[in-house]
């Protein structure tokens, strides 16, 4: 499943439930990283809002590997999110097409039932550099590819999801 959204709209809440519907063992593949003390802050919240039955695994480059090591573990994993991957990847200058590729292929081959929480960064205005117009390209093409593989697909508004398909 591939849950997109704003900003605060209720994806990682509605991802975070559709996964504990699941019995076993649960994984939430993290994939931010604390450069300040705000963003420490927001993991430390989404840690404590998980109970005993999630394992946690950070993932903030090599996600593709991460959700086949944990699917072999684990009865449902939840990842979050592609949008923060996708910025570590341009920031670490990795190739985001080929990167692309290989979470859209693990994520076919995962056997576990899976969900990703991603930003809809592209309803905005058109950000005024080339860097911003770049991110918000590539980032309505990972989520494409996707969605085009999912077999859920909702749409967060304020906490209120839209099913996009299936």
């Amino acid at each position: 499943m591939l849950i997109l959204g704003g900003a605060r709209s209720g994806k990682s809440r509605f991802g975070q439930s559709r996964i504990e519907a699941f019995t076993g063992q649960l994984c939430y593949i993290a994939t931010a990283q604390a450069f300040d003390s705000e963003m420490a802050q927001r993991i430390a919240l989404h840690r404590a809002d998980r109970g005993p039955r999630w394992a946690t695994v950070e993932a903030p480059l090599d996600l593709p590997d991460a959700i086949m090591a944990s699917a072999a573990q684990v009865d449902a994993i939840l990842v979050d999110c592609l949008t923060l991957w996708l910025s570590n990847l341009m920031l670490a200058e990795r190739n985001v097409a080929q990167a692309s590729a290989q979470l859209a292929q693990a994520v076919q081959d995962c056997p576990v039932p899976l969900a990703l929480v991603a930003n809809e960064v592209g309803l905005g205005i058109v950000p005024d550099n080339a860097l911003a117009r770049r991110f918000r390209d590539e980032a309505g093409r990972l989520n494409q590819s996707i969605a085009q593989i999912a077999g859920e697909v909702a749409f967060l508004a304020a906490g209120l999801p839209l099913m996009l398909k299936g």
